[in-house]
C-alpha cells in the first residue's frame, strides 16, 4: 500500500525546561569581608512554542519527533547575575493545528495565522536569589528559591484543514474531478470508492485577481459519525470550512435522500456544522434534459442554493464559482 505523505495527527512527549535555581551568596572580596547578599536569580526554563507556517500543509515533518525536550534554565551566580534562560523549542505547524492533552482531551493551543506564535508549554520560572529577600530586619538572608519545574506529558497535535469551501459527498461523487477542473490541483482520480483518502487543497482563481481555497475531502459513508469508513478523520476537517458544497451525482437513485444522509452524518458528529452555509451541486448533469433537472430540483430543499454542473464538459463551472463567491461573501 502506498504510504501517504499527509499526516494530520501525531502523538509526542513534551517537556518544557525547568527553571534554574536562585543562589545564596554574600559579597566577599579583598576590600569587603562581610558584604551583603548578592545571590542572582535562576534563568527561566525553555518554552515549547508552536508557530504557524502557511507553507506547511501536513504534520509529516514532526512524525519522528517522539520527544520534544526544552532546555533547563541555568542557576544564578554571584554579583546579582541572573542565570541564562533555557533555549526555547519552536515547532513549525500548518495553519489549523490544534494541540491537546492526550489524557484529558482538553485543547491547549490553536494556531490559525501565519507567523503566529503560541507558547504551548511554558518553561518553569527561575528561582529568586537571596538578594531578593534582604530587608531592614533580615540583612543577611540565608536562603534562596529553587527553580520551578517545567510541564510535561503526552500531547497530541491534530490538523484540521483550513479551506473556504469543503466538498462533501459520497465516495465517487466526482469531488476530485471537480477540484481538478476548478483549480490547478492534481488529485488522484479513479472509478472506485475512496480514491481520496486524504484532503486535497486547491486555490480557485476568481475574477479581478480574487481567489478562495477549496478542499476535496474523503467521501462520507452512512455511519461515518460513528467512525465507519474514514469516519472522524474526515469529519473533523469539515469543521474549518466556511461553506459546504454538497456534491450529488445526477445518476443517484434518490437525490433528496442522499442529501439527508450527508446532513445527518454531519449533525451526528457535530450539530454546529449545520450552522454553516450549504450549496448543492448536481454533478454529471450533462446527461440530463430540462425535464429531469426540474424533477431533481423538486427533491432538493428550497432554502439551499443548487446548481447543475458537469466537470468533464466544464458545464456551469464559472457559474458555480460565482455562486460560491456570493455565498462566501454574503
Amino acid at each position: 500500500m502506498e504510504k501517504s505523505n499527509f499526516v494530520d495527527q501525531i502523538r509526542v512527549f513534551c517537556r518544557s525546561g525547568h527553571g534554574g535555581a536562585g543562589i545564596k551568596h554574600f559579597r566577599r572580596d579583598k576590600l569587603t569581608a562581610f558584604g551583603g547578599p548578592d545571590g542572582g536569580d535562576g534563568g527561566r526554563g525553555g518554552h515549547i512554542i508552536l508557530r504557524g507556517n502557511r507553507n506547511l500543509w501536513t504534520l509529516l515533518h514532526l512524525r519522528y519527533h517522539k520527544n520534544v525536550l526544552a532546555e533547563n534554565g541555568e542557576k544564578g551566580s554571584d554579583n546579582n547575575r541572573t542565570g541564562r534562560n533555557g533555549r526555547d523549542i519552536i515547532l513549525e505547524v500548518p495553519l489549523g493545528t490544534i494541540a491537546m492533552n492526550e489524557e484529558t482531551g482538553i485543547k491547549e493551543a490553536e494556531v490559525l495565522h501565519h507567523g503566529e506564535e503560541v507558547i504551548w508549554l511554558p518553561g518553569g520560572q527561575g528561582g529568586l536569589g537571596n538578594t531578593n529577600f534582604k530587608s531592614p530586619t533580615n540583612q543577611a538572608p540565608e536562603y534562596a528559591q529553587p527553580g520551578m519545574p517545567g510541564l510535561e506529558g503526552w500531547k497530541v497535535l491534530e490538523l484540521k484543514v483550513l479551506a473556504d469551501v469543503g466538498l462533501v459527498g459520497f465516495p465517487n461523487a466526482g469531488k476530485s474531478t471537480l477540484l481538478s477542473v476548478m483549480t490547478a490541483a492534481k488529485p488522484k482520480i479513479a472509478d472506485y470508492a475512496f480514491t481520496t483518502i486524504t484532503p486535497n487543497l486547491g486555490i480557485v482563481e476568481y475574477r479581478d485577481a480574487k481567489s478562495f481555497c477549496i478542499a476535496d475531502l474523503p467521501g462520507i459513508i452512512e455511519g461515518a459519525a460513528e467512525g465507519k469508513g474514514l469516519g472522524h478523520r474526515f469529519l473533523r476537517h469539515i469543521e474549518r470550512n466556511s461553506v459546504l458544497l454538497f456534491l450529488i451525482p445526477a445518476d443517484s437513485k434518490d437525490h433528496g435522500k442522499e442529501l439527508d444522509i450527508l446532513v445527518n452524518e454531519l449533525e451526528q458528529y457535530n450539530p454546529e456544522l449545520l450552522q454553516k452555509q450549504f450549496v448543492i451541486a448536481i454533478s454529471k448533469s450533462d446527461m440530463l434534459d430540462d425535464e429531469l433537472k426540474n424533477e431533481i430540483a423538486k427533491e432538493l430543499p428550497s432554502d439551499v442554493p443548487h446548481i447543475f454542473i458537469s466537470s468533464i464538459r466544464n458545464k456551469n463551472i464559472p457559474e458555480l464559482k460565482d455562486l460560491l463567491w456570493k455565498v462566501l461573501n454574503a
